[in-house]
């Protein structure tokens, strides 16, 4: 059976999400945990453990390469506000336009062109494609999936593609 979930409108859900994530950033005893802290779009406060050495170490190449080819700004463990709340890129790549203009010192208010996803075990297929549509949806031009043996995964809008439009010739390959 299969049947689609209405998200809110994406500058009330901003709204909203910008009023949650505030009082998240202000919590002490949230900023003493070592989980990724998410939230969904109710609200509610999404908890994963942290990565695997070999995550972080993916997450450092990946974005040391795209700093390295394209200039720009990455940012790791990216707050994103979404249609389904705070979401945290692994990588993401802006341009100093997009930059400035999506910056907020809470979290971002736009997707950055580039938005990479280092999977994980635990992550599901269902997990990436619902955060793939999110991230298009937050005006994402690529997103970009590491999978668990570094192979890297490219997709645009109109879906997956053999090289990133945005940075070609990116390692097709991460070593942890």
């Amino acid at each position: 059976m299969s049947f689609a979930i209405q998200l809110p409108v994406r500058d009330d859900q901003t709204a909203f999400n910008l009023r949650v994530w505030e009082a998240v950033l202000a919590d002490p005893s949230l900023e003493r945990l070592e989980q990724r802290i998410e939230t969904d779009r109710h609200g509610h406060i999404i908890m994963t453990p942290p990565p695997g050495p070999a995550h972080g170490s993916r997450q450092f190449t990946i974005g040391f390469e795209l700093r390295t080819r394209l200039g720009g700004r990455v940012i790791t463990e990216c707050p994103l506000t979404t249609s389904d709340g705070v979401k945290a890129i692994d990588v993401g790549w802006y341009s100093d336009t997009r930059h400035a203009r999506a910056y907020d010192k809470r979290c971002f208010l736009e997707a950055p062109e580039i938005c990479v996803e280092v999977l994980s075990p635990s992550n599901t297929v269902a997990e990436m494609e619902e955060k793939k549509a999110l991230y298009f949806d937050a005006n994402a031009s690529e997103v970009w999936f590491c999978e668990e043996d570094g192979s890297m995964v490219f997709h645009t809008a109109a879906g997956q593609v053999a090289d990133s439009p945005l940075c070609p010739g990116f390692p097709p390959r991460i070593d942890a």
